[in-house]
């Protein structure tokens, strides 16, 4: 696939999926590659793996290499660009797997800060020059989560795209600059500012253009429509629905609060209440994983509250 993301195109609801691992979780190619065909085939602007809800964290670098060429493979099949995380505890992890996303021809790449140990301020833009150009010309995210026991400012923001001219998104989570509406308005004539679904109606406004979204597998066309209502400018349907999405995760928070929960336990979880995703509620460990009747639990709830996610 020849596609070039740009700071134009690269924007809209991206959707980050969880790895399929069969019962002994091993990686399920078969499965996987059918959860990103349906997603393509949903009409997603992008797939993203390799993030959190992708369990980076989790997976050795020759199951990375599988997962990676899965995606790759499947999205060119349906003409759907991918985003590969390829985040990593050092330097020349990240690096090795930048190399291996281009050389199969992804069209971006996302990469948090290392995370265990602090990287110091002056080694942060130094760090994303040194990823970019391993890369050249490859479209560079920012994965911002205060996971990597930083957040960063506008300013080292700025020097990021001087270091690394290819940077074209920042995930912005809750905590950092892009996450407010001051700072999504400075960010975003930096960087395209990806937020929570939840958030569009209020941010987008102010300049964030897409998300690193989950919730285009738990309510595909609700979702998408939202989205469309925001690149419509239809204020108040979007407000409406962004609502209603709010009002899901805050009940995420009720029924599952001190379960230990990571964002992949919730994504799989949100992906099999419709059956739209075929890979599996079981997270590798030591992470604990969502259950059926967590599942049906939620979906009753959604249902109950909220029946139009489901048409």
């Amino acid at each position: 696939m020849n596609f070039e993301l740009t700071k134009e195109n690269f924007r809209g609801p991206w959707t980050g999926l969880p790895v399929a691992w069969d019962d002994s979780l091993r990686f399920d190619e078969k499965t996987y590659r059918e959860d990103v065909a349906s997603c393509c085939k949903a009409r997603v602007p992008g797939v993203y793996t390799g993030g959190t809800t992708g369990e980076f964290y989790a997976m050795e670098f020759d199951e990375f290499k599988a997962v990676t060429k899965a995606a790759v493979e499947t999205c060119r099949e349906h003409g759907t660009p991918v985003m590969i995380g390829c985040s990593s505890t050092y330097t020349l992890g990240v690096v090795r797997r930048a190399h291996y996303a281009a050389e199969l021809g992804a069209q971006a790449i996302q990469v948090a800060l290392p995370f265990w140990m602090e990287v110091p301020d002056d080694r942060v833009a130094p760090f994303y020059a040194e990823v970019g150009a391993a890369v050249p010309g490859l479209a560079l995210s920012v994965y911002e989560t205060r996971r990597t026991k930083k957040a960063l400012t506008l300013e080292q923001h700025r020097q990021i795209k001087q270091a690394a001219p290819h940077y074209l998104m920042v995930k912005a989570n809750d905590g950092t600059v892009g996450d407010t509406a001051d700072g999504c308005r400075e960010l975003s004539k930096i960087t395209n500012v990806f937020v929570g679904e939840d958030r569009w109606a209020e941010l987008a406004p102010l300049g964030a253009s897409g998300g690193c979204s989950s919730l285009t597998y738990w309510f595909p066309r609700f979702v998408l429509e939202t989205w469309s209502q925001v690149e419509a400018r239809n204020w108040d349907e979007a407000k409406r629905r962004c609502a209603v999405l709010h009002a899901v995760f805050s009940q995420l928070g009720v029924f599952f609060a001190g379960r230990g929960f990571t964002d992949s336990a919730y994504d799989r979880l949100g992906g099999a209440l419709t059956g739209f995703l075929k890979g599996g509620l079981r997270c590798r460990g030591p992470y604990p994983s969502a259950t059926p009747d967590d599942v049906a639990k939620l979906r009753a709830w959604c249902e109950q509250n909220h029946p139009e996610l489901f048409r």
